[in-house]
């Protein structure tokens, strides 16, 4: 399916997907050539959850549904971008928030050296 490498990543697809509107980051999830179809196919984002191993659509109890607008594969095919709008209540993690990604990490600003560009 579109020459994509799932054989890379044990047959799974890392899947970034990002706000159409505004362009923030909002989860990542994985895909196998069966949620890969069903996406194609509904227009909604659908991913293989690894511990229930089976198909999930995101939204499908949440109600906040994540609508593919484009999709996009990185330069080795083996990682895709979902450029979606979400609809529903607009949170797409399951901690009832915008995005997954909102725990910040302080990490030491760094001075460049030789070593470092």
């Amino acid at each position: 399916m579109f020459d994509l490498d799932f054989k890379k990543h044990d047959y799974l697809l890392p899947v970034v997907l990002q706000d159409a509107d505004n362009d923030a980051v909002l989860m990542v999830g994985f895909m196998n050539r069966e949620a890969l179809a069903k996406t194609i196919e509904t227009g909604c984002a659908t991913f293989l959850s690894r511990t229930r191993q089976r198909l999930w659509t995101k939204g499908e109890t949440s109600g906040s549904f994540a609508v593919v607008d484009s999709i996009t594969t990185d330069c080795d095919r083996d990682a895709l971008l979902l450029r979606v709008r979400v609809r529903g209540d607009g949170n797409i993690c399951h901690n009832r928030t915008r995005s997954c990604f909102t725990e910040v990490l302080e990490v030491p600003v760094l001075e460049p050296t030789a070593a470092r560009p």
